[in-house]
């Protein structure tokens, strides 16, 4: 076990490269010593997983031995840590459930050990596909049934007669039969373009849909879209499928109910075909509360794998918080994020309810203001923050082309920095107030009283050279109680006037407008990386609903109406025909990898908000009712411009009032802060994109 601060003079912790970040930011030089302690605990870590298993490298293949194996020769070996357990057995069909026929030999610290001889004719004792259980004898003499922690495979009972509860399969299919990837791993993108999806709900069906269904069906959707990356949700295995995958029973088992490991391989391999960079949603939060078929009190404690006590409790969650402290917690983490990417070829992770682990509060009752003291002070989970770093640490060095996303709302300094300059090693953070934003604008303010200021304020407000993940709507936003952007601009006329050959709606017409004018000024304006969750990008009506006792098991809401996009008689085309064109002209010009935009202009009367990046010359009118002719806007470079991207072309919805191959000529007179300016036609709730056209003759120079 680890001491909550290492036991080192903080002004004497060599911090390699602690002056880049805290000459980055001054503000942040009363906070050294903390800075400094927490380094000094990341390296107490390295250095007692070094001391150890002699490099956090032997430390991370904890899967290799721990849990069940059946080896080359077929004989089978088997590790458990359960330091409170008085006796541990293996039993299952290979000794006709006899609970105490096969036991585990004790071993120091906490761990059992079981060794099986082939079988007199060669065979394995255990075969493929065979139902085991852990058996752990208590305390207070009681045998406990439990699955193995370390479990790579578990199904569901085939009926409800049968019980609920998961069951383990040891998984060793035969070498012919095992998925070999048949393609590169793409780079990691300069411009991450990210689609968020859930296997389950890709389909149109009323039922869970499959791994090898989405690589079939979705993932050529997406790729013409124009994404390169997309996040998995839900594939770590969870017993109660509304939970959206959160409430994680094995964290080493690729979920069953969308088929098996091998096609997961194959639906990763697919993607990698096509380009997609691969990311896995990432439950290191916390666990399910789940004792049969989960982690919990594995050893017959309410300790192993988590705190014991109300410290291991999630307040609102209902769930069980992880130890980082221990080492065979640790163990267990890091060879978790390591064995996604070497079994199943997953390119990097959003680390889920990273702020639940950065405090003791677990981000719930806090409004963070954005003090410093809220990120240094007693609150902060020390051992949280730490474990954090040495899994950026050791996936960052190990994997070159690693992304690691933060899903922390509380803006803690240094999240995005490397763990080298005294920060916690992430690549990106989600810009989780982003959607908040757009959702209360929808819900409480009229059009006519939205705030320039307040929007462009919201958009832009991120810690310099710490990267963002920017996105209006993601599943959280989607899930019963809520309700898509789309849903919640045209609600119950999505039902009756999609038509294109409705008459025109005022309704309809506003929705998509306003939905193509969020999308883009999000992608291009908060961040530098986009998000988008799948059926969001053609306004997908309602919400997202999981089969549950509280709707009947109901399927109707837990599916991806892909029918609305793909009839040309349907308005859905528009919004969808925007975001491919957006997708497309990042994929040119590379804003999301370029400086943040600079907000020249924004008016509050006219509704206008005018911002330039990566050569670009972005102009928003966000006015219900008024157009501009002859509007000025400042730009940096002198020349001759034209349109490449409108929003009031009539292939995403729009009322066609710009004539695209109109030049616009800059004059030398400076404007907003701009050596030039531009006069431009801007219609009311429209987006124009303009940039400066290039000639033949300076093109082939």
């Amino acid at each position: 076990m680890y001491g909550k601060w290492s036991k080192m003079d903080p002004s004497k912790v060599e911090v390699p490269e602690i002056k880049i970040l805290l000459d980055r930011d001054p503000y942040l030089k009363q906070y050294e010593n903390d800075i400094r302690r927490r380094y000094a605990l990341f390296k107490d870590y390295v250095d007692k997983i070094e001391a150890g298993e002699k490099s956090i490298q032997n430390f991370s293949g904890g899967y290799k031995k721990f849990g069940i194996h059946i080896n080359d020769d077929n004989s089978v070996t088997a590790i458990e840590w359960a330091p409170a357990a008085q006796e541990v057995y293996l039993t299952g069909d290979f000794n006709n459930w006899d609970r105490t026929k096969t036991p585990y030999k004790k071993l120091e610290y906490g761990k059992w050990e079981l060794n099986l001889s082939p079988n007199p004719d060669g065979t394995s004792p255990i075969k493929h596909l065979s139902e085991v259980k852990i058996i752990i004898k208590d305390q207070n003499g009681q045998l406990l049934e439990r699955l193995s922690p370390w479990a790579t495979y578990v199904t569901q009972a085939e009926n409800r007669s049968e019980g609920t509860t998961f069951k383990q399969r040891i998984w060793h299919p035969l070498p012919e039969n095992v998925y070999k990837a048949k393609h590169p791993k793409p780079k990691k993108p300069k411009s991450l373009r990210i689609y968020e999806c859930h296997i389950g709900i890709g389909t149109q069906e009323g039922r869970v849909g499959t791994y090898i269904e989405f690589a079939k069906n979705v993932i050529p959707r997406i790729v013409r879209q124009g994404y390169n990356a997309i996040q998995l949700m839900a594939v770590m295995e969870h017993a109660y499928y509304a939970s959206f995958g959160y409430q994680v029973t094995s964290f080493y088992a690729a979920s069953s109910r969308f088929g098996t490991p091998e096609e997961l391989k194959e639906l990763i391999d697919v993607a990698h075909q096509h380009g997609l960079y691969v990311l896995l949603d990432m439950v290191h939060s916390h666990a399910s509360k789940n004792t049969l078929d989960g982690l919990n009190m594995f050893d017959g404690t309410d300790a192993c794998y988590f705190h014991s006590g109300s410290r291991g409790q999630h307040p609102l969650w209902d769930s069980r918080l992880f130890n980082y402290a221990d080492y065979e917690v640790l163990r267990f983490l890091i060879s978790n994020l390591r064995w996604f990417i070497e079994e199943y070829g997953f390119d990097g992770f959003r680390f889920d309810g990273v702020t639940s682990m950065l405090y003791h509060s677990r981000g719930f009752g806090q409004g963070f203001s954005g003090h410093y003291d809220e990120y240094y002070g007693l609150n902060v989970d020390v051992e949280g923050v730490v474990y954090l770093m040495l899994a950026n640490h050791f996936l960052h060095d190990s994997y070159p082309e690693i992304v690691t996303i933060a899903e922390d709302v509380s803006g803690m300094p240094g999240i995005c920095r490397p763990v080298a300059e005294g920060g916690v090693g992430f690549d990106y953070r989600l810009g989780m107030a982003i959607p908040d934003k757009w959702i209360k604008l929808l819900k409480e303010v009229k059009d006519e009283d939205w705030n320039m200021s307040d929007i462009c304020w919201t958009l832009s407000n991120r810690r310099w050279m710490e990267k963002t993940v920017a996105y209006s709507e993601s599943h959280d936003q989607a899930l019963v109680g809520d309700k898509t952007i789309a849903f919640w601009l045209m609600d119950k006329e999505m039902y009756t006037s999609m038509s294109v050959l409705c008459q025109p709606n005022s309704i309809i017409n506003r929705g998509i407008a306003l939905h193509n004018l969020i999308t883009l000024i999000t992608h291009a304006l908060g961040g530098e990386a986009y998000l988008n969750f799948m059926g969001n990008e053609f306004g997908h009506p309602e919400w997202l609903d999981f089969p549950r006792i509280g709707n009947n098991d109901s399927y109707h809401y837990a599916r991806r109406q892909w029918n609305l996009v793909d009839d040309e008689m349907l308005k859905y085309k528009f919004m969808n025909n925007w975001d491919r064109a957006v997708n497309t002209l990042e994929e040119k010009y590379g804003w999301l990898h370029a400086n943040p935009g600079y907000v020249s202009w924004k008016h509050e009367d006219d509704k206008v908000i005018v911002f330039n990046r990566a050569g670009l010359v972005f102009v928003f009118n966000f006015h219900p009712s008024k157009s501009f002719a002859d509007y000025a806007v400042g730009v940096d470079a002198a020349g001759t411009y034209k349109v490449a991207l409108n929003s009031d072309s009539p292939e995403f919805g729009g009322e066609n009032r710009i004539d695209a191959s109109v030049p616009h000529f800059t004059k030398p007179e400076p404007y907003a802060d701009k050596p030039h300016r531009m006069m431009v036609y801007t219609p009311c709730r429209s987006a124009i994109v303009y940039a400066i056209d290039i000639s033949p003759f300076q093109k082939d120079k």
